[in-house]
């Protein structure tokens, strides 16, 4: 097992240099083992990135020894199963060590998740150990359970499961599947918090739409999310030729779609987009992820709210419903205020510009009113509604090419608004607050709220643009209320 961090590794626990032999180590830990993902890693010819080593007895010892080589640091991970953690402030390298789960290695292997994780190597004598066919089932790109007790032993590996599907294009064995369904009513056990890493692993991989198959076929959307679950067989109306599931799997490959040729979709602001999408959130994801989340979510009130009259299929109230639902989903998930309402956000604002397409050309005081609505997440709600345009192809107008092309022009030209609207920052306030309710003499209040957002949109428009304009302006709206 090349790698220069695992020498390294080796070296700060004292055992023999590769190609010396066995029986000539010094090792204080007595043996070890490189297991898990960076074993599989290997196998695949990926770059190692972390390592978990198995070690007998007590691991604290062993990540000491390897911090104080590496000029890191070291301390315990979990105390419930003895895990300690070696690493460098800077995040360059990271070594999870824990106490074997059995005996020995075999058994402790045999506890694993997955096949393809259920292997090991000796650090000593870089002996490989493979006692459940991981490397054949890599090879096959199958994810198969380490054992019976796989799912029931940690239930989040229903979700790791899935999460794998997507980030390495690989499909359950249909037998994993058949355990995993029998596990699927544990899936909330886990803590939210695990529960979202993964799921927010699985929609940052390259094939999310693979992990969202997986999920369902293991069962987890009628129990994990069941908010997704209850959009199959929702059927809607002429402007949709799929029921919501199947339109919202869509909306998710537009958001690729459009993330994977920015040029098309935002023409020369597409490397400004492309920095945007890329920067932090919360919760260790950035804004890509965030969007694919809210493509999942946009439509999970659509169940709740549809209502059918006279032939006529409508959802009114979907989209501010959404947003509650989303809010409560991500509360059980424990998820930070800041990704939650991102999500939120873009699910409560994914209608508005489909219903400005028929106003085009724009005035200056639509344009603000809808930069001010979606600000700060502009431009991304922007790309949700064109996915979310492409993926309607039903029979109706409005799912007609007109209008579809009229949409993505006018999603374009509010993209290139709202970089704008980022880089130099919303309409420049004339006068304080409080000093223009001095000047047209009222209270602040609800009613000098409105006056000011009346005021904003007007230096927009570039009706006012000077104090004493702004106060003759205040002063009309203040007559006309």
């Amino acid at each position: 097992m090349a790698s220069p961090l695992v020498n390294r590794i080796r070296t700060a626990l004292g055992f023999a240099s590769a190609g010396e032999g066995p029986g000539q180590s010094r090792a204080a830990c007595g043996a070890a083992w490189v297991v898990g993902g960076a074993v599989r890693d290997a196998a695949l010819g990926l770059d190692i990135g972390d390592i978990d080593l198995a070690v007998p007895g007590d691991p604290e010892p062993a990540a000491r020894s390897i911090a104080a080589a590496l000029g890191g640091y070291g301390f315990e991970l979990s105390s419930e199963f003895p895990t300690w953690r070696a690493g460098d402030r800077e995040g360059t390298w990271q070594v999870d060590v824990a106490t074997l789960r059995g005996p020995g290695i075999a058994e402790d292997l045999a506890l694993r998740d997955f096949t393809v994780g259920a292997m090991a190597v000796d650090l000593e004598s870089g002996a490989a150990l493979d006692p459940g066919g991981g490397l054949e089932d890599l090879a096959a790109g199958r994810i198969r359970a380490a054992g019976p007790n796989s799912f029931s032993d940690d239930p989040l590996r229903l979700m790791r499961a899935a999460r794998l599907a997507a980030q390495f294009g690989w499909h359950v064995d249909p037998g994993t599947i058949e355990l995993g369904r029998a596990s699927a009513g544990r899936s909330r056990e886990p803590a939210g918090e695990r529960t979202l890493s993964e799921l927010c692993l699985l929609m940052s991989s390259r094939d999310p739409v693979a992990g969202l198959a997986a999920m369902e076929g293991l069962g987890l959307f009628d129990t994990l999310l069941p908010e997704v679950g209850e959009m199959r067989g929702v059927v809607q109306g002429p402007n949709h030729h799929l029921d919501v599931y199947g339109h919202t799997v869509e909306v998710l490959e537009g958001v690729l779609r459009i993330e994977s040729e920015l040029d098309r979709f935002v023409g020369s602001d597409a490397v400004e987009v492309a920095a945007l999408l890329g920067e932090p959130l919360a919760d260790g994801v950035n804004r890509s992820t965030g969007l694919r989340l809210a493509a999942l979510f946009h439509d999970c009130a659509k169940p709740a709210t549809r209502k059918e009259s006279d032939g006529f299929i409508s959802f009114r109230g979907h989209d501010k419903e959404g947003a509650d639902n989303v809010l409560a989903v991500f509360a059980r998930l424990r998820s930070s205020r800041r990704l939650a309402e991102y999500v939120a956000d873009l699910t409560r604002n994914h209608l508005i510009l489909g219903f400005m397409v028929s106003e085009r050309p724009l005035s200056r005081g639509r344009i603000f009113d809808y930069l001010n609505s979606t600000e700060p997440n502009s431009v991304d709600v922007t790309l949700l509604t064109v996915a979310d345009r492409l993926a309607a192809r039903g029979t109706s107008s409005i799912a007609g090419r007109e209008m579809v092309e009229g949409h993505l022009e006018l999603a374009r030209e509010m993209v290139e608004k709202a970089l704008a609207w980022r880089r130099e920052g919303p309409p420049a306030q004339l006068l304080p607050g409080d000093e223009l309710a001095d000047r047209i003499g009222i209270e602040p209040g609800p009613e000098l709220g409105r006056i000011l957002r009346e005021l904003d949109r007007a230096v927009f428009c570039g009706e006012v643009s000077s104090a004493s304009e702004a106060v003759d302006y205040a002063r009309r709206l203040l007559d006309s209320a």
